[in-house]
């Protein structure tokens, strides 16, 4: 694998200088950096993506099992963002949708237009229209957001919703 270089080293033997920062040092280790294998002095060493994997069992797994959790985590922190998931997922665990009694039917295209702008020309506020409907607040968000589905929002939501907008958001029945 090629190296990334600063262009600080010479190419001689002992003595030479950290491929990250520079710095001539004596004592250099190899370090994993962003993919790139580095020469590295004992100050960028923590750098060292390899270091950063939590150990698991014999260690086979660790860069599936850190890259499972930087995931992981990434989507967590782009929900707690976007409000979508404030970090209590009790709501999904004890409600949960019935799909048997209450499936979501096939929606329009652009249903979550459709929801937010039917709710502004009321002139509503996503919480309000909530608290008359007696829903989540997240779960209409998730429908403004054409995420229903991914969202196990119920079928009676989008019902209800139409007929409280008056707007057509299921296909043909």
């Amino acid at each position: 694998m090629a190296k990334y270089s600063t262009g600080g080293s010479s190419g001689g033997g002992g003595g030479d200088s950290c491929e990250l920062c520079g710095k001539s040092s004596d004592s250099l280790t190899e370090a994993n950096v962003a993919g790139a294998e580095l020469q590295v002095c004992s100050e960028c060493a923590s750098h060292n993506d390899n270091a950063k994997t939590r150990p698991s069992g014999d260690g086979a797994d660790r860069g599936n099992d850190s890259e499972q959790d930087r995931k992981r985590k990434a989507a967590q922190n782009a929900a707690k963002a976007s409000g979508v998931y404030d970090g209590d997922s009790s709501h999904w665990e004890q409600e949960g949708t019935n799909y048997d009694d209450d499936p979501l039917p096939y929606l329009v295209p652009d249903y979550g237009d459709v929801v937010e702008q039917a709710r502004q020309d009321a002139g509503l506020q996503r919480d309000e229209l909530a608290d008359e409907l007696d829903v989540p607040e997240n779960d209409l968000l998730a429908v403004e957001q054409g995420r229903a589905n991914q969202a196990n929002v119920a079928g009676s939501l989008i019902e209800a919703l139409e007929s409280h907008l008056d707007v057509q958001l299921a296909e043909d029945r």
